[in-house]
């Protein structure tokens, strides 16, 4: 070790100029840190287990076969694009292919010719998930985003190059968002302590502070590319070699400083060899992109420095910054055929010791003490089977307070591991820092410590099957692998790492992931893996309580995203499945009520600050008439004039609520039964009042234009639905209205509910359909097997069979779940779903007015609930 920081250190005098943001952010490490760590200990039963595998159908003439080397990468949406090489038999050549999933509909893959001639080499998501980076041995960097919004459906836009330069390493330039997760406060009850937002600076910013968009690329000779993407759609891109002696770079990574400097690591592959690192700095200059490159202290892996190792492990094969924000802490492995050997670095600034005579002349006081910057190990284990795939974990988990020897409830967290898979076919997580162990899965051919002869069988039986690419999922709790043979595997890494922990202590991780989930806008796909049925109702509960004590304006801001949170969850319990149904009539309601109030306009420009939309709730909480002409009269009619063809072209939501508000007063004198959709809404005063002020204005809009008012069938002519309707929402609404003093129904109430059926036709709901993903097929714990491009059956599962009540039998007309029209049988327009509730809409708007495409927008990247959408076939059922 003494060897080894020396080495690193040589040649470094005073204070190093990159010591800004992380680089002078030391981490402490105890000797017993330093020491290397054994690979080995007991087994930790349930930590990791297979949830399910996808493989491609073998055809006679064209087959997948995993591309060398095989590139995968797992997008905050969790979305996985990974590559293949197609092999035709009859034409001999290779096709690379990229294809991309959803997690949750895995066999629903989209695969597309990526055009490129060499081998892919690098993939990389952006930070909102949405965009795709594909780079090859060529030199060729592509950009691929969405068509149309569509997961399934992916073109490539933008792009750039370095001719004949294979890319080693690829990332996009870092965007200045950063939030640290505080594990050692998932306790806390504001969300502001547990996830707290870190200074950090964009890599390059425009006008205003905007952080410009972009990627950075290190080629195999030492040049780095940088392409920065105009708000006029050009690329910007320049190229600049890393340092003035190039030599060949083997592996590289990219990392950023908190104070917008980007850091390259680079290797050229052999462990006698130092691994060299440096600082990029990006910025634009007359319209033209300029590059700084300047070195930074190295180091040599301590194995060559070791007398007893010195020439075991020549080869480095894996070199990784241990988070893209955190430049200061890097994970290298060097191999030899047979076995491997895993260090993990840490850069710390040291002071430099004066001699005493210049202490005399001029005493070294404070901060004025010149410092150094040296690479110290923290960790490093001992001989390992030959590593062949590292995934690192994507939670910002600060170690500033976090010892190695925490407390019980942390010190498991599955954010703190990284993967190692082996050629064995086993994996392992480790921590990140002290490379301990913490859990280990053997996949079918991996070899468990077992007598010898069966030992000698396994090695006759062939070659091993191992992952050649993994990933962690971004809250760490599944890791998805590609092996050698092309198949797609995703495994379930247990919140406690297969250790035992009180139901209390899981739910609490469950609950920390969920929140940070809900702060951060990212995908929930990989917790609901973890979540049993009688977990649903307790984390249901504990989030709404979490959610109640954060602000007035943090609650507005996660008003939608809590609910369709609440919605994934009760889908995984029977005893909580009609639930999903009232969840998604409340994100409906929610978004018409938004929308309808946006279209009011005060009459007068200098009116008071509040809205007509806040005047109309204000209004609607304070008068409690029972009569709808009473409540109007008190509102500025004139603020709710709208055009004709407006109000004509809103009359599909208005009939949807006017239905809405029919169902749930008839469904009154069955409230005893929670099974029934929509029983949620009639204790839920908050929804009753938006119900209640969408039915004023809707009164007023009937004013304007009697033909955009919801149509009831009535058994009496003269009867006056909308008024009937309104009383009785506003007496069930005054039972409720204060959460904490919700009273039962009166018999009066009760009786003239239980009149409404001979009174009003009682509409049909059109809830939404089962949706076809595969996770409550997971619950059980079994392995499932599905095979690309064609999806399995998941009929007769416990869960959808408690929606046979709520789904239209196949040949009756479907409906557009979100514009409220009918499609028919059997449609004929393309129609898109989403990937988590399986709601249906439209691929097309058929209406070109106004106040429709303001509805449209606010669906139009993502399902009302949060979930992408993919592209449906014609003949859906």
């Amino acid at each position: 070790q003494g060897l080894g920081a020396s080495r690193c250190g040589a040649g470094v005098t005073g204070p190093h100029p990159a010591a800004c943001g992380p680089w002078n952010r030391p981490f402490r490490a105890s000797r017993e840190e330093r020491a290397p760590v054994p690979l080995q200990g007991p087994r930790a039963s349930g930590a990791m287990d297979l949830a399910y595998v996808c493989e491609w159908e073998k055809k006679p003439k064209s087959n997948h076969c995993p591309s060398i080397p095989l590139v995968c990468a797992w997008s905050c949406r969790n979305l996985i694009a990974f590559t293949t090489d197609l092999k035709n038999e009859e034409e001999k050549d290779l096709t690379h292919m990229v294809h991309i999933i959803d997690t949750e509909h895995p066999w629903d893959v989209y695969s597309v010719n990526s055009g490129h001639t060499e081998v892919i080499t690098c993939l990389e998501w952006d930070q909102s998930g949405s965009r795709l980076l594909s780079a090859d041995a060529d030199g060729h960097i592509k950009c691929w985003s969405m068509a149309d919004h569509l997961a399934n459906s992916w073109e490539n836009t933008v792009g750039s190059m370095v001719e004949g330069d294979p890319v080693v390493a690829l990332s996009w330039l870092h965007n200045g968002v950063k939030l640290a997760l505080h594990v050692e406060k998932s306790g806390a009850s504001n969300f502001g302590e547990k996830f707290s937002r870190v200074k950090f600076s964009p890599s390059l910013t425009l006008f205003g502070g905007k952080p410009m968009e972009g990627w950075i690329a290190v080629t195999i000779s030492g040049l780095v590319t940088v392409s920065l993407l105009k708000p006029n759609g050009q690329v910007l891109t320049s190229t600049e070699s890393l340092c003035r002696l190039r030599c060949r770079v083997a592996l590289a990574d990219v990392a950023f400083t908190g104070g917008g400097n980007i850091v390259v690591a680079t290797s050229d592959g052999s462990s006698t060899s130092p691994v060299q690192f440096y600082k990029v700095c990006v910025s634009v200059v007359n319209e033209k992109c300029k590059i700084d490159t300047e070195i930074l202290p190295s180091l040599f892996m301590r194995c060559t420095t070791d007398p007893a190792r010195k020439d075991k492990y020549p080869a480095i094969t894996h070199l990784k910054f241990l988070a893209r924000d955190m430049s200061e802490q890097v994970l290298l492995c060097a191999s030899n055929q047979n076995s491997s050997i895993v260090e993990c670095w840490s850069l710390r600034k040291e002071g430099l010791p004066v001699n005493n005579i210049f202490q005399q002349i001029s005493p070294v006081v404070g901060d004025k003490q010149p410092m150094i910057l040296k690479w110290r190990i923290l960790s490093a284990t001992n001989d390992l089977d030959r590593v062949s795939a590292v995934a690192l974990p994507k939670l910002p988990i600060s170690l500033t307070n976090t010892d190695l020897k925490v407390a019980n409830d942390t010190k498991f967290f599955p954010g703190l591991g990284l993967a190692l898979a082996f050629h064995d076919g086993s994996v392992h997580i480790v921590h990140r820092l002290s490379l301990q162990m913490m859990a280990v899965f053997y996949g079918s051919s991996s070899q468990r410590p077992v007598d010898e002869q069966t030992i000698k069988r396994q090695r006759t039986a062939g070659p091993l099957v191992h992952f050649k690419a993994m990933q962690l999922s971004w809250t760490s709790l599944a890791l998805a692998g590609i092996d050698s043979h092309g198949k797609l595997s995703m495994l379930r890494i247990s919140p406690s790492m297969g250790h035992v922990l009180d139901m209390n202590m899981s739910l609490r991780h469950l609950l920390f992931l969920l929140e940070y989930c809900m702060v951060t806008g990212y995908d929930w796909w990989d917790i609901l893996l973890h979540v049993q049925p009688n977990m649903v109702q307790n984390l249901v509960e504990k989030l709404h309580e979490e959610y109640m004590r954060q602000s007035a304006a943090l609650q507005q801001v996660l008003s939608t995203r809590i609910v369709a949170m609440k919605a994934s969850l009760c889908k995984l319990s029977s005893s909580t499945i009609a639930r999903v149904c009232d969840y998604h009539a409340k994100l409906f309601l929610i978004a018409i009520s938004c929308t309808l109030k946006s279209l009011l306009r005060p009459h007068f420009l200098n009116t008071p600050d509040k809205s007509p939309g806040d005047r109309l709730t204000e209004i609607c909480s304070k008068i409690t008439d029972i009569d709808i002409d009473k409540v109007m009269i008190n509102l500025k009619t004139e603020e709710f004039v709208l055009e004709m063809t407006t109000l004509q072209s809103l009359q599909q939501l208005i009939q949807w609520v006017g239905d809405f508000v029919l169902y749930l007063l008839a469904s009154l004198p069955n409230q005893g039964s929670p099974v029934r959709p929509g029983h949620s809404f009639l204790r839920d005063g908050a929804s009753l009042g938006m119900f209640r002020e969408l039915m004023v204005v809707i009164r007023i809009w009937g004013l304007l234009k009697p033909s955009c008012l919801p149509v009831y069938t009535a058994t009496s002519d003269t009867q006056d639905s909308m008024s009937l309707l309104f009383r009785l929402l506003t007496k069930l609404w005054l039972c409720c209205r204060e959460e904490n003093h919700i009273t039962e129904p009166d018999d009066t109430l009760i009786d003239e509910c239980c009149l409404l059926p001979s009174q009003l036709l009682i509409p049909n709901i059109d809830w939404l359909p089962i949706n076809d993903g595969i996770i409550s097929k997971l619950q059980n714990k079994q392995l499932v097997r599905l095979q690309f491009g064609k999806a399995p059956g998941l009929v007769g599962h416990t869960v959808s069979s408690q929606f046979d009540a709520f789904v239209r039998a196949p040949g009756q007309p479907k409906i557009d779940h979100l514009r409220r029209l009918h499609l028919g049988a059997y449609p004929t327009e393309e129609c898109k779903s989403c990937t988590r509730c399986g709601c249906v809409t439209m691929l097309k708007s058929p209406n070109k007015v106004t106040a429709v495409k303001q509805w449209e927008q606010r669906w139009i990247k993502n399902c009302l609930c949060g979930g992408l959408w993919r592209r449906m076939p014609l003949s859906y059922s």
